[in-house]
């Protein structure tokens, strides 16, 4: 049997993102972000008219944010820590949606604070990749991490063995994130979220079969 596995995401849960990115967005392009429900495209609008942005000129925003300003985002507070414990048990794999572009750069940029696992830079649902992970690996037991319900859902779908916590770290977006409803837990403070983490890990057991609607 082999270790258990715990799959991460990085911004909002190991990162810090969208604060950093607002700032930019606004220096750089005259965009203000302001996030007042759970839609991240629909939080940027043009400065000077207070338009949306098309969903077209999301990621080019992203793409450029992630190509140059990844020196701006932080650690979410605790996260290195939380990882370097569940490091002693566990294998951690980050799967992040930046693309295989920037893969290397988020590599690199937890690296530069002493968490070093691999990355996988990915795109779309997470409920694939994740699948491909268990496949590969075959852990004892497994434990997802995301801030976006939506990728709670794919794996839910996807890999319903796996368990599910819901992570937002940045307080400037957690109270407007709604908890994901196919997430087995919500806890935003790494403190507790480190222990929820190494008890579904010391359980060893999988995550209970969703119950049928």
């Amino acid at each position: 049997m082999t270790r258990p596995l715990v799959i991460t995401d990085c911004d909002e849960v190991l990162m810090h993102m969208v604060v950093p990115f607002a700032q930019w967005v606004d220096e750089e392009h005259g965009v203000l972000f302001r996030m007042e429900d759970a839609s991240f495209a629909g939080a940027l609008k043009r400065k000077e008219c207070g338009t949306p942005l098309e969903a077209a000129e999301v990621w080019p925003l992203l793409d450029g944010f992630f190509r140059t300003e990844m020196g701006r985002q932080t650690e979410i507070p605790g996260a290195i820590a939380a990882m370097a414990a569940i490091g002693d048990i566990a294998d951690i794999v980050v799967l992040t949606n930046v693309g295989p572009d920037h893969q290397a750069a988020r590599g690199a940029q937890l690296a530069a604070l002493g968490f070093h696992a691999p990355v996988i830079g990915s795109r779309g649902g997470k409920g694939e990749p994740v699948r491909a992970l268990i496949a590969e690996r075959r852990p004892s037991v497994a434990v997802f991490i995301d801030d976006l319900p939506n990728h709670h859902h794919s794996v839910a779908i996807e890999a319903p063995e796996v368990w599910r916590l819901h992570f937002v770290g940045e307080p400037a977006i957690a109270d407007k994130v709604h908890p994901a409803k196919h997430a087995h837990a919500r806890i935003d403070d790494w403190s507790a979220a480190r222990d929820w983490i190494l008890a579904r890990l010391a359980e060893n057991i999988p995550a209970p079969a969703p119950q049928p609607v």
